[in-house]
């Protein structure tokens, strides 16, 4: 039988690191890319399902639902996409979403143009760069482009939301 050594750590130890090895929460980026590598709708929707969150919820409801206008440009804005690795020096969508009525036409008068333009962008420059993506996409309501099988249709259906994006 062999002996422990003392310098390296025990099985168990070991046991337990394995069991919580990639535990961190997924980022919305990679959640939408198990959605578009799902192969069939039923499995998308388990995927989300899955997932449920209200960050999500609003992401998705953001990206589909007609009746949400941004208020900001078309397209992609002026930001430097934040390089750090995923887990380490970057905000979270799943966080930063609470955010983002700031955006919605009509629901912060308070704060004006420049000031959402700039909160904007620094929203974005503080997400890993998967996750500016995910945001930008949400903006230009462009996510089922980038997420191949990602429809509002089948938004609706995994959440039971009504025609309207309600919960019923």
């Amino acid at each position: 039988m062999a002996q422990d050594n003392p310098n390296l750590i025990s099985k168990k130890a070991m046991t337990a690191m394995a069991a919580t090895a990639g535990s961190s929460r997924p980022l919305l980026s990679e959640i939408f890319t198990k959605v578009n590598n799902a192969k069939d709708k039923p499995k998308k929707i388990a995927v989300l399902k899955q997932y449920e969150s209200e960050p999500l919820k609003m992401i998705l409801k953001g990206a589909f639902d007609p009746s949400i206008q941004w208020e900001l440009p078309e397209g992609v804005p002026p930001y430097i996409a934040n390089e750090s690795p995923e887990g380490t020096e970057h905000t979270y969508l799943e966080d930063q979403a609470k955010r983002l009525w700031h955006f919605v036409k009509g629901a912060d008068p308070a704060t004006n143009k420049l000031q959402k333009e700039t909160m904007f962008i620094q929203m974005l420059e503080g997400l890993h760069k998967s996750e500016a993506e995910v945001l930008i996409s949400m903006k230009n309501k462009t996510l089922n482009k980038t997420y191949k099988g990602l429809t509002g249709d089948m938004v609706k259906e995994a959440f039971g939301w009504t025609k309207d994006f309600r919960t019923p």
